[in-house]
C-alpha cells in the first residue's frame, strides 16, 4: 500500500534498559513503572517526559504502557520512545497489536531484550498524518473507557463515603451483633443434573476486579472447566476465596440466566439486609487485610479462604428504616455503574477489534 513500508522495528524505535527500584519508592509523585504497571512513586525521573513501556521479563513479559509525563522504568521493563518523528501514541498501539509475549525468547521464564525487539520485521506506514489519525481513532475509543472507569470509580468512592458515615463513624452500641451468616446465604446454588443450559456464561476470578467485570466467557457447558459449578443471580455478591489482597470481587446486576461463577469465589446471597451495605462491608481495607492474614494461615498450597471464614464476620446491623434510606442511594448508584461497565466492554470490544485492522492497514483513516 502507498505510504507503508517494511522494516525492522529499531529502525522506527530505540529500546533502553529500565533501572532497579529507587530509594525513595513511595514518596513521590513520578510514576515507577514495572512489567505489570505502576509498582509506587518516586521523585525523580529516569528517562524523558514521554515514551512506552514494556515488560521485559516473567509473567508480564511483553505488556505495554504509554505515559506521556515524567516516569521512572524499573529493571524487569523496558522503555521506548520513536525515531524519525514517528507518533509516540501510534507507536504504542503498533506494539501492543505485536503481542510481543508471543517472540519473547525462553518458554519457563520468557524474556524481551533489546536485540530481540530490534531484530522484529514490521510493515507499518511513513505518513505520520496517518499515524496520528489512526492514534486518535483508538486513542479517543480508550480516553472515553478511562473515563468511565474514573466515573465508576467516583460513584463507588461516593457510595462508601456514605456508608461509613453512617454505618461506622455514627453506628450506636445499641445495635445487634449480627453475623453474615445470619442474613445470607453462601454458595447455595450450583450446577446438578436438573440444569437447563447447555450454553454458559463463565465468569472466572481473574475476570473481576475491584468491583469490574472484564468479561464473560461463553463455553459449552460440557467443555467448561470443572470449576465453573456456580449459579449467580442479580445481587449476588463475588468475593475470591485465594489471594484476598489481589481484589478480586464484585457485585453483580445485570446478568443472563447462565451466568456461572468459578468455585474460586464465596457467592453470597443476601436475604435479610441490602446486598450492597454487605459487598461495602467486605471490601473496606481493613477487612481486605483482615480476611489476607486469614488466608496466610491456610494449609493451602496458596493463601486461601474456606466459606466459614466470610460467614462469622459479624457487623452492627442498623435500624431498618436507615438501611432502606442507604439502599435506595446505593442501588441508584450501582445501576450507572453497571450501565457504565455495559459502556466499558463494549468499547473495549471495539477497540480491540479496530487495533489490528487500523496497524494492518487493512481499515484505513482518512486524515
Amino acid at each position: 500500500m502507498k505510504g507503508w513500508r517494511e522494516c525492522k522495528l529499531g529502525d522506527i524505535a530505540e529500546f533502553k534498559n529500565g533501572k532497579s527500584r529507587p530509594s525513595d519508592f513511595e514518596i513521590g509523585i513520578i510514576p515507577i513503572y514495572g512489567g505489570n504497571g505502576i509498582l509506587g512513586y518516586t521523585a525523580i525521573s529516569n528517562y524523558l517526559d514521554e515514551g512506552i513501556i514494556i515488560g521485559r521479563v516473567g509473567a508480564y513479559c511483553g505488556s505495554v504502557f504509554y505515559e506521556n509525563r515524567p516516569i521512572w522504568v524499573s529493571d524487569n521493563a523496558l522503555f521506548c520512545v520513536p525515531k524519525n518523528k514517528f507518533n509516540a501514541i501510534f507507536l504504542y498501539y503498533f506494539l501492543k497489536n505485536m503481542d510481543l509475549n508471543q517472540v519473547a525468547e525462553g518458554s519457563s521464564h520468557p524474556l524481551i531484550t533489546q536485540t530481540l525487539l530490534n531484530s522484529l520485521d514490521v510493515y507499518i506506514t511513513d505518513s505520520y498524518i496517518e499515524q496520528c489519525a489512526i492514534a486518535g481513532v483508538l486513542s479517543s475509543l480508550d480516553d472515553k473507557i478511562d473515563l468511565l472507569h474514573r466515573q465508576n470509580k467516583t460513584l463507588e468512592g461516593m457510595a462508601e463515603a456514605v456508608w461509613r458515615k453512617m454505618f461506622v463513624e455514627e453506628a450506636s452500641s445499641k445495635w445487634e451483633t449480627k453475623t453474615i451468616a445470619e442474613v445470607a446465604g453462601i454458595n447455595e446454588k450450583s450446577i446438578g443434573r436438573e440444569y437447563s443450559f447447555a450454553e454458559i456464561e463463565y465468569l472466572d476470578t481473574g475476570s473481576i476486579t475491584e468491583g469490574m467485570i472484564s468479561q464473560y466467557q461463553p463455553l459449552s457447558l460440557k467443555e467448561a472447566p470443572s470449576r465453573a459449578k456456580r449459579i449467580v443471580r442479580k445481587n449476588d455478591i463475588l468475593l475470591s476465596m485465594v489471594r484476598p489482597i489481589q481484589k478480586h470481587y464484585g457485585i453483580l446486576k445485570n446478568i443472563k440466566e447462565n451466568a456461572i461463577a468459578s468455585t474460586g469465589f464465596a457467592v453470597i446471597t443476601c436475604k435479610k439486609i441490602d446486598p450492597h451495605f454487605i459487598y461495602l462491608l467486605l471490601i473496606q481495607k481493613e477487612m481486605t487485610e483482615f480476611l489476607e492474614i486469614i488466608a496466610e494461615g491456610s494449609t493451602t498450597t496458596y493463601p486461601s479462604l474456606v466459606p466459614s471464614d466470610i460467614a462469622k464476620i459479624d457487623f452492627l446491623m442498623p435500624p431498618a428504616a436507615l438501611l432502606a434510606l442507604f439502599s435506595a442511594y446505593a442501588s441508584a448508584a450501582w445501576d450507572k455503574i453497571d450501565k457504565n461497565q455495559s459502556q466499558i466492554r463494549i468499547l473495549s470490544q471495539l477497540r480491540d477489534a479496530l487495533l489490528p485492522k487500523l496497524m494492518s492497514g487493512e481499515i484505513r483513516v482518512n486524515a
